[in-house]
């Protein structure tokens, strides 16, 4: 094992240990590895019926229990509360067409309770087609404006994709011989981007990447994370260390942070980790900036972190202390899988608030790609956290074939 290289991989969001702490001495690995419970085959938990599937059957299920209501009650009782609950519900969760139908479906079934008790068109039929038909005649109205706001939204999630795949566009599934898969899972729903970030380039220095998170939520971290990717991009080609990129994107958030106003201008950061792999050897480079160590996931399904000699602090905090990158120099065999990730996936709680454990759940396991694999992490997490997370996730698979 290389200088650097140990077992497990402690992680404190400020950044681990601190410049100048001893490094992790012996007897801190991990223990034995538990397989997690099986999957399908597709990595995805068996479907249910969803909720709003069965929310669509109610205005049917409402007309034929307003019916059933009426055979089973005395004539004084009137099942007219259930034919105008049912275009009240269909309005919202059904197109026009079916709001409609089910209006005049209502209106029928209040005819032919009356029909029943042959009274004819007296004055409490009346009262209640004339009722039926006030309710559903504005559940007509709430259905266009719904649908309405369906539109808009779908047009709002459009623009959010489009924001996604020009600020984090998917890397090629192949560069300078690799094999790559990157994934990105929002913690809210319907959220496309936030402030995990992840980018790979090709440069005449070998192939580098970068996975980072950016403190903080909303636009403000969006703006942070375009900064960080396009610092990243160019630095990428024209440095030739890797710790000099890591000095350009230091200064390129120092510059956006004199740009914002109020407290972000002041405590915003990123912690980042950049990997560097050389055309033609089989070795990787890695410089961490306060953030959770990649996984070197082998062949043979033994798992190694590669945690840094020494800590250093987030991009974005300079202003706390300056010591110079080292990056930290490990084999990459062929067969090998390098996963950079960021807190959301180790920091993903269960009911009873445990961990997700990434060296637990991926020691001993072999993936036929990196597609896979994160596909596979991203069921698992969904699945330990009750089918959401508190954080979003960036996930960056390297395959050396």
């Amino acid at each position: 094992m290389r200088p650097g290289e140990v077992e497990e991989s402690p992680y404190a969001r400020a950044g681990g240990r601190l410049p100048g702490d001893p490094a992790p001495g012996p007897g801190t690995g991990h223990p034995p590895p538990h397989p997690p419970p099986p999957l399908p085959p597709d990595g995805r938990r068996s479907r249910r019926p969803a909720p709003r599937t069965l929310a669509r059957a109610l205005p049917v299920l409402l007309i034929a229990g307003g019916i059933l209501y009426d055979l089973l009650t005395p004539r004084v009782f009137t099942a007219v509360p259930f034919f105008t609950a049912a275009p009240l519900v269909a309005a919202p969760l059904s197109s026009l067409r079916t709001t409609v139908l089910t209006g005049l479906a209502a209106l029928f079934a209040t005819f032919a309770v009356h029909a029943r008790f042959g009274t004819g068109a007296d004055a409490s039929l009346v009262t209640e087609v004339v009722t039926v038909a006030t309710v559903a005649l504005p559940a007509v109205v709430i259905n266009r404006v719904v649908r309405l706001g369906d539109r808009r939204l779908a047009s709002a999630r459009e623009i959010a994709e489009a924001a996604q795949r020009a600020v984090l566009p998917e890397p090629a599934a192949r560069i300078a011989g690799f094999d790559i898969a990157a994934r990105y899972e929002a913690a809210r729903k319907d959220a496309f981007i936030g402030g995990d970030l992840y980018a790979v380039q090709d440069s005449p220095h070998g192939v580098r990447l970068i996975v980072g998170d950016v403190r903080g939520k909303g636009l403000g971290a969006v703006a942070a994370v375009a900064v960080v990717i396009g610092a990243f991009r160019e630095a990428a080609e024209q440095e030739s260390t890797l710790e000099a990129v890591a000095e350009r994107l230091e200064r390129a958030l120092a510059r956006e942070g004199t740009r914002r106003d109020g407290i972000d201008a002041f405590e915003g950061f990123t912690t980042a980790v950049l990997a560097e792999l050389p055309h033609g050897e089989d070795t990787v480079r890695i410089v961490n900036r306060g953030h959770p160590p990649p996984l070197l996931l082998h062949a043979d399904g033994s798992l190694r972190s590669l945690t840094p000699c020494e800590s250093a602090l987030p991009l974005g905090m300079s202003d706390l202390g300056r010591w110079p990158d080292r990056a930290t120099e490990s084999a990459f065999p062929s067969g090998a899988t390098l996963l950079l990730y960021t807190d959301g996936l180790s920091e993903a709680r269960d009911a009873h608030g445990r961990f997700y454990d990434p060296w637990r759940r991926l020691a001993g396991r072999r993936f036929p790609d990196p597609r896979t694999l994160l596909a596979r992490l991203a069921a698992e997490v969904r699945r330990h956290s009750g089918g959401g997370t508190a954080d979003d996730m960036a996930l960056l698979a390297v395959r050396r074939p």
